[in-house]
């Protein structure tokens, strides 16, 4: 599986947040993961105070409220030359129903989450299921940053610099059984802090979903817990979410608190609200409209009108088509 790399990337069609640009462009001067790691004492800086603080220390943009840098990433695996999204674009602009229904309303509300302690349950039909705090889930493995796509099934898109480790790596530590064919991911149920979660109208809650287990192992479907060098904020999903690139987005669930090995294909909360229009496996196909609306074009922000043509498998057929052979395209939904 080759996880595609840029060799060179303009600083200008990077970031617009310099810090992060100059950590960026120190590590491209020191060349290679040798030099890097010699330079490891001018990363370091004063570890914070979220569940992975361990792991902070990197600098980078201004670090928020909630926040923490993050250190002992293995920098820019990188699968798109595309220009990234800027931090504020990434962090403002949000689909995360749990705190409203509105593009700014993560932004707005999400601040009252509180993402310290955080437990993540992996269970289900494998052989040492086990209940995580997230530094001890995250620490044995190796933390990369993963430029990726994000394709939302409404037609709008962007580039975001993920840092995360392969979900692979943390299912294969639970030593899944032959029974288990798919796994299932559970939102955290919280109404207290997640208003969102008090309409019952809209959802299901908690918010799950569900990949085939081959999906889950993909190299590309990772866990994220940072971007931008950084800790997520909580409208992006903190502490941790999954992200799959060649899905649309809704599918990358966010603060998961469940990861359970099945033997069947897992009711998700979109399919459950709306079969006809939202499918388990929601591919990113170009060639498969929306019953309400095109496919074939999306709108990159902050662009205001479509312009930018959709990919199949948003773009990473080489790496995925093969999953799906013998599989009906136009069945996606």
């Amino acid at each position: 599986m080759l996880i595609k790399t840029t060799p060179s990337i303009p600083s200008s069609e990077i970031t617009d947040e310099k810090h992060y640009l100059q950590r960026r462009d120190f590590i491209r001067l020191v060349g290679g993961a040798a030099m890097i790691a010699g330079a490891a004492p001018w990363l370091q800086a004063c570890a914070g105070d979220s569940p992975i603080a361990d792991f902070a220390g990197t600098p980078g943009p201004a670090v928020l409220p909630g926040q923490s840098p993050i250190s002992n990433v293995k920098p820019a695996v990188i699968t798109t030359t595309e220009k990234l999204n800027s931090f504020a674009d990434i962090t403002s602009y949000n689909n995360f129903y749990e705190f409203g229904m509105g593009k700014n309303d993560p932004q707005r509300h999400a601040g009252s989450l509180t993402t310290s302690p955080w437990k993540v349950k992996i269970d289900g039909h494998c052989a040492k299921p086990a209940d995580y705090q997230l530094e001890d889930l995250i620490k044995p493995h190796q933390l990369e940053e993963r430029i990726y796509r994000l394709r939302c099934v409404e037609g709008w898109s962007m580039v975001i610099p993920w840092i995360g480790i392969p979900l692979a790596s943390v299912l294969k530590a639970v030593e899944p059984t032959s029974k288990a064919t798919f796994v299932k991911f559970t939102t955290l149920h919280r109404p207290s802090e997640m208003m969102g979660q008090n309409d019952r109208s809209s959802l299901a809650w908690p918010y799950t979903e569900g990949l085939r287990l081959d999906e889950a192992m993909n190299p590309l479907t990772i866990l994220s817990v940072g971007l931008y060098g950084k800790t997520l904020m909580n409208q992006n999903g903190a502490p941790i979410r999954l992200v799959v690139p060649w899905k649309y987005g809704f599918k990358s669930i966010k603060s998961i608190v469940r990861i359970e090995l099945v033997d069947r294909m897992p009711a998700t909360a979109w399919n459950q609200s709306n079969p006809e229009e939202y499918g388990f496996y929601s591919n990113v196909n170009p060639q498969v409209d929306h019953p309400r609306w095109s496919q074939r074009t999306e709108r990159r922000i902050p662009a205001v009108f479509k312009s930018h043509q959709t990919e199949m498998f948003n773009g990473y057929g080489d790496q995925v088509a093969s999953m799906y052979t013998g599989m009906d395209l136009r069945k996606f939904y």
